[in-house]
């Protein structure tokens, strides 16, 4: 078979794995009205301790020791290439959500960055005031209208949903360079993935920390910011899904709200 039916059938396999999956979503009640949909908390825990212990013992003093050690003009490039690997996925999707001109900013900033910019480790396409807009398949599904379904916590990866964890699986199938194999490329991603994901955890280490490690309980916070970020993302602050977790419902009472604590959990 060869490299270009093989890439289709991939992707048909995945798109029908995709569709199934979102159209499954057990209670659209919960999944239209802003609450959170967790019905697999337990097993959801579980998978948060484990994700726990693998950033206790290898995540953060590794991104530590990658900031500490590498210069940030260095960590920056590192970060320009793996963003500007991102593109054709980006431009992908775009073009699924029928936005054109997203789709062509995304391959004019990958062109340009990858000829002129050092294949990706410079960003001259910022420097020329061409914007960076980036989405994935989970917001294609969501354009779409599927609902996100139930919350779901990720081995390795952390919080996520139904959706976005379909949206994960077909974004690292549909990147274009993750199929050129002659130079490797079906590697480039992932590496680049790894080493931005280490460079933005070691920056934000003292604000990851004190989620993970000072919260009552690091579950329900990662959740609530997870959800509210992705929901703020998708539909911004007028989505029928997304609760602003500063605003105060006691106001008028003059109660004070512990910033930690779940909105969600009655």
């Amino acid at each position: 078979m060869s490299l270009k039916s093989q890439y289709f059938r991939t992707f048909g396999v995945l798109f029908l794995v995709a569709f199934v999956s979102a159209c499954s979503v057990p209670d659209s009640n919960y999944t239209n009205s802003g609450e959170v949909f967790d019905p697999h908390e337990q097993a959801n825990r579980g998978v948060h301790r484990f994700n726990l212990a693998m950033d206790s013992a290898l995540f953060r003093p590794a991104s530590r020791g990658y900031t500490n050690v590498v210069p940030d003009p260095i960590e920056d490039s590192f970060n320009h290439f793996s963003q500007n690997l991102s593109k054709p996925k980006d431009m992908f999707n775009f073009l699924l959500q029928g936005r054109v001109k997203e789709a062509g900013i995304s391959l004019a900033r990958f062109v340009l960055n990858t000829t002129i910019g050092f294949a990706g480790l410079a960003d001259p396409a910022t420097e020329f005031g061409i914007p960076a807009p980036s989405t994935d398949f989970g917001e294609t599904l969501y354009v779409w209208g599927l609902n996100e379904g139930a919350y779901i916590e990720l081995p390795v990866f952390g919080p996520s949903t139904q959706r976005d964890a379909v949206g994960r699986v077909v974004d690292f199938f549909t990147n274009p360079l993750g199929f050129n194999h002659k130079i490797g490329g079906a590697y480039f991603p992932a590496y680049a993935y790894v080493v931005e994901s280490l460079s933005d955890r070691g920056r934000f280490s003292s604000t990851v920390d004190s989620i993970l490690y000072d919260s009552a309980d690091s579950y329900s916070v990662a959740r609530v910011i997870y959800l509210q970020n992705r929901r703020f993302k998708l539909e911004g602050a007028e989505g029928d899904t997304y609760v602003d977790p500063y605003d105060d419902p006691y106001a008028d009472t003059g109660s004070i709200i512990d910033p930690y604590e779940d909105p969600y959990d009655d």
